[in-house]
C-alpha cells in the first residue's frame, strides 16, 4: 500500500475526498480563554506580591508553575472521565485549563530568574531552580492525573457493557440466539 507525502494512506477507490478541516475560532472561546488567562495572571501577580523572595530567590514562580502543573493535569484527568465529549468539557479546558492554568504558570519568569542567577554567580542554585521546577513539575501533572482518575472514576460505556456481556457484537449489530 502506498502513502501520501503526508504520510496518510490514501482514500479507497470511488471513495469521496476528504474535505480540509477548516479551523474556526469563536469569540466564546476566546472570551473564556482571556478571562481564565487574566485571572491567572492576577493570582500569579498577588502571590508574587504578597510571598517575599528568600535569599534572592524568587520563591513564588516555582510554586505557581507547580501548581499550575498539578491542576492541569487533574483538571484534564477529572474532566476527560466526568464529562467526556460534552460542551462543558471543551469550555472548561478554555477556561481553567488553558486561560487560568497558562496564566498562572510562567516558564518565562522562571528562564530570566534562573539567568539573573547565572548573573550573579550562584550557578548551583539556577540548575537546581530551574531543572528542579520542571522535573517537580511534571511529577506535579502526574500526582493531579492520579488524583483525577482517582476522584472521578471511568464508568463503563454502555455499549461497551453490552459487548462484555455478549449482547452485542463488536461492530454494533445485536446477536441473534441459535
Amino acid at each position: 500500500m502506498t502513502t501520501t507525502p503526508g504520510g496518510a494512506a490514501p482514500a479507497p477507490q470511488g471513495a469521496p475526498h476528504a474535505a480540509p478541516h477548516r479551523v474556526t475560532l469563536r469569540w466564546s472561546a476566546i472570551g473564556l480563554v482571556l478571562v481564565g488567562g487574566a485571572a491567572g495572571v492576577a493570582a500569579r501577580e498577588g502571590l508574587s506580591l504578597a510571598v517575599p523572595d528568600v535569599d534572592d530567590i524568587p520563591v513564588v514562580i516555582p510554586v505557581v508553575n507547580l501548581l499550575a502543573a498539578f491542576a492541569l493535569g487533574y483538571l484534564y484527568e477529572g474532566v476527560a472521565r466526568a464529562l467526556p465529549g460534552t460542551p462543558l468539557a471543551g469550555r472548561l479546558k478554555l477556561l481553567l485549563g488553558t486561560g487560568f492554568c497558562g496564566g498562572l504558570s510562567t516558564y518565562s519568569s522562571l528562564a530570566t530568574d534562573t539567568a539573573v542567577l547565572l548573573d550573579h554567580s550562584r550557578g548551583g542554585i539556577a540548575v537546581t531552580y530551574a531543572l528542579g521546577t520542571v522535573v517537580l513539575g511534571a511529577l506535579a501533572t502526574l500526582a493531579g492525573i492520579a488524583l483525577g482518575s482517582r476522584l472521578h472514576p471511568r464508568g463503563p460505556d454502555e455499549q461497551e457493557l453490552r459487548r462484555i456481556e455478549g449482547h452485542a457484537d463488536p461492530h454494533g449489530a445485536t446477536r441473534r440466539a441459535s
